[in-house]
């Protein structure tokens, strides 16, 4: 604890060390607890405010501690971060000799054999593609990590990606003539040895579900798992430990078995006929689904014979390609793999069709060009839990929105975790000085048919009083699009829409521009840092309660009034409760930023649950005066 005190403590290491740290208590205090939890062998679940700084509270005790350590954070951006810049900065400023290592899923490491082989089909790449192909060939001769963050100039979602990548299907392993030079295998390798491994969520959960992702030697070593940004964890858990049969996944095999074909087989052209079948079947299912995007219970599959029909020909079409694939067996490792692919993937969807579970949820869910069939369980608790228990350690969860108030039970709930200690730190941040929060007066309810217009309305106003620099937060992209037509000819300021670019565009361009207008939808609602005058003002058009029409959700309110809980209370409030935290944390990001948060929603004054979502924001200084909105600005 003295260490600590001497690092981030007053006149600590870190004054001297680092430009522009400042100690604050609430950091120091966190940074304690953390280290009490790794030295008990305890878990902790911590929520601490905006402007904490609990990267720093975590990775000081982690560094101090001479321990093993997992660090999984919420996305690949905010692992970089941890890995290239807070880490080193912390571990030089404590001269500390500790071995860090950065380790991602398989899709984001160069596969030096797929890249050979994709330059064999040089001249079938549409012209695009070749020349980022080219771009890839030349970065490949001076990677040392084969991290594909690191290529610039080619879009994160490039056609090219699944060319130059492996996946746990098409890998060939030991058999693998580039084996030696694999990056995925010195990454993990690099993480074995290491004592502090940075994660993601979609990482970490793969292996606790025990899905082959080349992490699992390391987390039986681990003598703490940090779990940041853990509000993100029970929907991640969740997927990873359901199953999932995709348009895509069935077209990717078949693209492999023909690439077989021609490197190892062109004797057997009946394989070509057998893969044309698979991938026409695929495409005329999601066809059967319709063309609008849309999410929906199993059932609703079983009430329509065209999606049915399309389902069963796809499966004939499966079964016809395995049992061809099972006569070729031994012809080649690739081959082989294709083989073991498709038993599996058949095996999957006859537990998806023909085995419903009460324990699941199935449904499915339709992309532009794809769709997936899922099977989630209804509950994660216990699995969660079981695992946990299988790698006994300290875990710790933390995040800026965990609590419901002070209560972290939804939290802990979720995700099964026992006797874990629970602390909350405010924000250091003046919000009462920094902050104004604005409800409106006179904004129907959200059931109203004009409710978005008067929104998009309201928007105009305070847009105007704010000069720009405001976010439009939505929760759902029909209300997106109908402000958008709206304020498109009404504000004198670049407006940003979400779909337009990339969201990393979007977020560079209003930065950049200074007086910009975003909307945006639940992406822009958390992982969004924007500091400064850019962002003075977040408008929510209404409390982010889940689809009603989710078939997981449905699912689930089903099972627990069955159970006979109250899930609007119980579920439905919390998960809002913690995604309006989210959003409304987008506001005020540093001591020196100022800015108005509008929430058109009346039901926070007008319902009982109201005084939840109420106490669990920070203590902004409250109108609901327009005047004083423009008063503020000026």
């Amino acid at each position: 604890m003295n260490d600590i005190e001497e690092v981030l403590g007053q006149d600590g290491l870190l004054t001297d060390k680092l430009p522009g740290f400042a100690p604050r208590t609430q950091q120091l205090e966190m940074a304690k607890a953390i280290a009490a939890a790794m030295e008990n062998g305890s878990n902790l679940i911590t929520e601490a405010g905006t402007g904490t700084g609990k990267t720093f509270a975590y990775l000081v005790p982690a560094l101090l501690s001479g321990l093993k350590v997992v660090i999984s954070t919420g996305t690949k951006n905010l692992q970089d971060q941890l890995y290239h810049r807070d880490l080193p900065q912390i571990r030089d400023a404590l001269a500390l000799p500790t071995f860090v290592a950065l380790l991602k899923g398989r899709a984001n490491y160069l596969c030096p054999h797929r890249l050979a082989l994709a330059l064999e089909d040089y001249r079938k790449i549409p012209p695009l593609q070749r020349e980022e192909l080219m771009k890839v060939r030349s970065w490949a001769t001076a990677t040392k990590s084969g991290d594909l963050a690191e290529l610039s100039g080619i879009p994160e979602d490039t056609p090219i990606k699944p060319l130059i990548t492996s996946t746990t299907d098409n890998c060939l392993g030991q058999e693998c003539p580039s084996h030696s030079d694999c990056y995925l295998l010195e990454a993990r390798r690099r993480a074995q040895e290491a004592d502090i491994v940075v994660v993601n969520h979609h990482l970490l959960c793969a292996d606790l579900a025990l899905k082959e992702e080349g992490f699992g030697e390391i987390l039986p070593g681990a003598d703490c798992f940090i779990l940041d940004e853990a509000h993100q964890l029970p929907d991640v858990a969740t997927s990873f430990f359901g199953l999932t049969v995709s348009g895509k996944q069935l077209l990717d095999l078949a693209r492999d078995c023909e690439n077989e074909y021609h490197s190892e087989c062109n004797d057997q052209p009946e394989l070509l006929e057998l893969t044309d079948g698979l991938k026409k079947s695929v495409r005329d299912l999601r066809l059967a689904f319709g063309l609008n995007l849309r999410r929906g219970a199993w059932q609703e599959i079983e009430a329509d014979d065209s999606i049915v029909r399309g389902i069963n020909i796809m499966r004939e079409a499966l079964d016809a390609l395995n049992g061809l694939l099972e006569l070729m067996k031994g012809r080649s490792k690739g081959l082989d793999s294709c083989h073991e692919r498709c038993t599996l993937i058949a095996e999957q969807l006859t537990t998806l069709c023909d085995e419903a579970s009460e324990e699941g949820i199935r449904w499915f869910e339709t992309m532009s060009k794809s769709f997936r069939l899922n099977q989630t369980p209804l509950d994660i608790a216990d699995v969660f839990n079981a695992q946990m228990k299988r790698h006994p350690a300290s875990w710790i969860f933390t995040s800026a929105t965990l609590a419901i108030g002070d209560d972290f039970s939804h939290f802990s709930r979720q995700l099964g975790i026992e006797d874990a200690m629970c602390h909350c730190w405010d924000s250091p941040f003046d919000y009462a000085k920094q902050a104004l929060w604005y409800v409106p007066k006179g904004i129907p309810d959200p059931r109203n048919e004009t409710f978005t217009q008067c929104v998009a309305e309201l928007a105009e106003s305070v847009i105007e009083a704010s000069s720009g620099r405001t976010f439009l937060l939505f929760t759902s992209h029909r209300a997106l699009r109908l402000a958008a037509d709206y304020l498109e000819d009404r504000i004198a300021y670049p407006m940003l829409v979400q779909g337009s670019a990339p969201r990393s565009e979007l977020l560079e361009e209003f930065a950049r521009l200074g007086n910009a207008v975003l909307l945006g939808t639940s992406s822009f609602w958390e992982g969004v840092d924007v500091r400064g005058e850019a962002l003075s003002c977040v408008i929510i058009d209404k409390l982010p309660f889940a689809s009603p029409g989710d078939p997981v959700l449905q699912a689930r309110i089903e099972a627990m009034r069955k159970a006979g809980g109250n899930p609007f209370m119980e579920y439905q409030v919390p998960q809002a409760v913690i995604a309006l935290k989210q959003g409304a944390g987008r506001l005020i990001r540093d001591v020196s930023d100022r800015g108005v948060l509008v929430l058109c929603d009346p039901r926070l004054l007008t319902k009982p649950y109201g005084r939840l979502f109420i106490n669990s924001l920070p203590p902004l200084a409250r109108t609901r005066d327009l005047e004083d909105v423009q008063n503020f600005f000026h």
